[in-house]
C-alpha cells in the first residue's frame, strides 16, 4: 500500500475519532507537541544531528525520503500515462539514490517497495 493510501486511511480515522468526541480529553491537549523525538538515533548522534538540523542541514536520506513520498503521490494521481511514466521513472531514480545512501542490505528492501508500486499500478489500470 502506498504512503498516499496510508496517509488517506489514517486521516479518514482521526477525523472519524474526533466526531466522536473520541480525541477529546488526551493528555496535554492544548499544549504544543514535542516534533523532536530523537529516541530512534543512536545517543552519540543525537547532538551532532540536532547541531545540523538547526542549522538547516537534514540528512540526505530524509531528504531523498520525503521526495519519494512527493512522486510516489504524484504516481498514484497522475492523470494519463505520460505523466505516470514521468513520475515512475523519477520515483526509480530515487530509489537507486536512495540505495546508494544506504547500507547495501537495504537495497533488497527498496526493490520489494517498488515491486508493490508496480503491482498496485498494475492492479489501478485493470
Amino acid at each position: 500500500m502506498s504512503i498516499a493510501a496510508w496517509r488517506k486511511i489514517a486521516e479518514d480515522r482521526i477525523r472519524e475519532a474526533i466526531e466522536r468526541g473520541e480525541l477529546n480529553d488526551l493528555p496535554g491537549k492544548g499544549q504544543p507537541q514535542n516534533l523532536e523525538d530523537d529516541s530512534h538515533l543512536p545517543e552519540e548522534l543525537r547532538m551532532a544531528y540536532k547541531v545540523l538540523k538547526n542549522a538547516g542541514y537534514t540528512p540526505p536520506e530524509l531528504d531523498v525520503r520525503k521526495e519519494l513520498a512527493q512522486v510516489e503521490d504524484l504516481l498514484v494521481n497522475a492523470p494519463d500515462e505520460a505523466s505516470r511514466y514521468k513520475a515512475l521513472k523519477r520515483l526509480n531514480y530515487l530509489a537507486g539514490k536512495l540505495s546508494a545512501i544506504r547500507p547495501q542490505s537495504a537495497i533488497l528492501e527498496e526493490h520489494r517497495y517498488s515491486q508493490r508500486v508496480l503491482e498496485r499500478l498494475t492492479r489501478k489500470k485493470t
